[in-house]
Parts: C-alpha cells; structure tokens; sequence
C-alpha cells in the first residue's frame, strides 16, 4: 500500500474553484446553451491563485483529488490543464457523459465512495448547493467565493446537471 492511501483527502471542483470560466459564459447565456463549445473552451481557463494555492497547501498534508461536473469526454483535456497550471497529481473523478444529475446529488455520491475507509479532510467548492449538501452529508466543506459566479452556471448545474 502506499503512503498516499493513508494520507487524507482534500478534494477539490475545477469550474470556479480552480479554474476561471468567466471567458466562457457566453455560451450557456444564449438559448439554447452550446455545451460543446462551453467546454471546448475550457482548455484557456485562466487559473484562480486563491484556489490554485489551497490546493498547493493542502497537498503537503493531504492527497489532493479533484471532482468535477464536467463530462467524461473532457477528461484528455482537463488533465492537461491540471497539469499546465502545476496543480498537485491527483485523480479525477468526472461526471457521465450522459448523467444530467444535480451536481449536488453526483458530488456526493463520489464523496461517499471516496470517503470510505479515508478521511476527507475537505471538500472546495463554487456551487453552494453542493457545499450545503455535501454539509448535510457529514462532510467538511470550504465555499470556494473568490470567482465571480455566474447565474447562468448556477441554472445550469442545478437544473441541467451539466457541470
């Protein structure tokens, strides 16, 4: 077994926690949303330092994983990106290409299964329906509030469970 497995984990969300999608928002404000194009965009996501940061600190004492809502087809990508910004190794967890679950239900799912047999020290997330529910949960929750949200994004994920 490695070290790593005993480590607790800090888990952290990609879309404005990590990552900046303002440039992107566009695409989900028009009717209908173009989700392709949203996250083929996503590849010149500037980073967010605060999140950026906690995620460098926490791999000190932590394994770091990361636990997004976007889709399964953006995995290539998104582990580029992870590692273009020097962010710590770690696995990821992505959504179904099909799921269009709440990210509230689906994140928390993932925690619970992560989770067993493991402390998750915390989760950092945008979504403030996700920290409520990963709250409720029994989890250890930091609100990720330094990226300008968009209520585009928030419908989004509530309603379409696409991020």
């Amino acid at each position: 077994m490695s070290d790593n497995s005993r480590r607790p984990l800090a888990v952290f969300d990609l879309d404005g926690t990590l990552a900046d999608t303002a440039h992107r928002q566009h695409f989900l404000e028009r009717k209908p949303r173009d989700w392709d194009a949203f996250f083929a965009a996503a590849e010149a996501d500037p980073p967010l330092a605060r999140g950026v940061e906690l995620a460098r600190t926490s791999a000190e004492e932590c394994e770091v994983v990361y636990l997004t809502g976007r889709p399964e087809r953006c995995r290539q990508a998104t582990s580029d990106w992870l590692a273009a910004q020097g962010l710590p190794e770690g696995r990821l967890w992505m959504r179904g290409n099909q799921d269009r679950r709440p990210a509230r239900i689906t994140k928390v799912e993932v925690l619970r299964r992560i989770g067993r047999g493991r402390e998750v020290r915390m989760l950092v997330d945008d979504d403030e329906l996700v920290c409520r529910a990963a709250r409720a949960a029994g989890f250890r929750v930091v609100l990720a509030d330094w990226a300008d949200g968009s209520e585009a994004l928030k419908d989004a994920q509530e309603r379409e469970g696409r991020t």
